[in-house]
C-alpha cells in the first residue's frame, strides 16, 4: 500500500486539530484553580504551570494548521500557490513556531514576556492576510479557487482567522497572568485578584465561542459542503 502525500498531510492535520481542540479544553479546566484564593499561591503557581504545558500544545496545533491547511489545498487544487511560496510558508511557520515554543520554555521570566509579544505580533500580520484572501476569494477575486465545491476552503481560512483573533485574546489573559502573579508574590493585593476574577469569567464566556468555531472549522474541512 502506497503512503502517499495527501494521506500523511490530513493525518498531521487531525492530529493538530486533536491537540487544539483538547489543549484548550485542559487549560479551560485548570486555569480556575490559577484564581482560586482558597489555594497558596504556590498551589496556583502549579496549576499555572500545568496550565501552560498543556496550552503549547494548543498553540503548536493552530500555527501548524497553517501550512499544512495550504499544502492540502494547493494538492486540492483550492489553492494555487505552490512551489517556492509554499516552501517559504513553511519556513515562515517554523521560525514563528520555534517563537512559541521560545516563549513557552521561558514563560517564567522576562524573556518569554518579550517573546510572547513578539508572537502576538506575528499574528497581527498573519489574521489581516487571511481575513483579506479568504474575503477576496469568496467575492471571486483568488486567489483561493472561486468555483462551485471550492468556496469551503476560503470559508475555512475566514472561520480559522477568527479562531486567530479568539486564541490572541486568550494569549493576553495567559501573559497577564505572569505579572499579576508576580505583583502577588509580594503580598497580598484584592485588586489584583479582582481582576483575575474578571478576566477568567470573560474568558471561560469567550472559550465556549472558541470551541464552536473550532468545531467549524474541522466540520468545513470534513464535508466541503459547497
Amino acid at each position: 500500500m502506497e503512503i502517499q502525500e495527501l494521506h500523511v498531510l490530513r493525518w498531521l492535520h487531525i492530529v493538530c486539530m486533536v491537540y487544539w481542540l483538547g489543549g484548550e479544553w485542559g487549560v479551560f479546566n485548570t486555569a480556575k484553580y490559577v484564581c482560586d484564593r482558597k489555594l497558596s499561591m504556590e498551589e496556583r503557581r502549579r496549576h499555572m504551570d500545568t496550565a501552560y504545558k498543556i496550552d503549547i500544545l494548543a498553540r503548536s496545533g493552530i500555527i501548524l494548521l497553517l501550512p499544512l491547511g495550504l499544502h492540502m489545498g494547493f494538492l486540492w487544487g483550492v489553492q494555487p500557490l505552490g512551489g517556492a511560496w509554499l516552501t517559504g510558508m513553511w519556513v515562515f511557520v517554523a521560525a514563528w513556531w520555534g517563537l512559541c515554543l521560545a516563549a513557552f520554555f521561558n514563560h517564567t521570566n522576562d524573556t518569554g514576556i518579550t517573546l510572547t509579544k513578539w508572537d502576538e505580533r506575528v499574528r497581527f500580520i498573519v489574521i489581516p492576510a487571511l481575513f483579506i484572501t479568504s474575503v477576496s476569494s469568496m467575492l471571486g477575486h483568488g486567489p483561493f479557487g472561486g468555483a462551485e465545491g471550492q468556496l469551503w476552503y476560503s470559508a475555512k481560512v475566514f472561520i480559522y482567522a477568527i479562531a486567530l483573533c479568539i486564541g490572541l485574546y486568550l494569549r493576553f489573559v495567559m501573559r497577564a497572568w505572569q505579572e499579576l502573579f508576580r505583583i502577588l508574590a509580594k503580598g497580598p493585593d484584592a485588586a489584583v485578584e479582582a481582576r483575575l476574577e474578571r478576566e477568567m469569567v470573560q474568558s471561560r464566556r469567550v472559550a465556549y465561542f472558541y470551541w464552536v468555531v473550532i468545531l467549524s472549522v474541522a466540520f468545513l474541512g470534513a464535508t466541503k459542503p459547497f
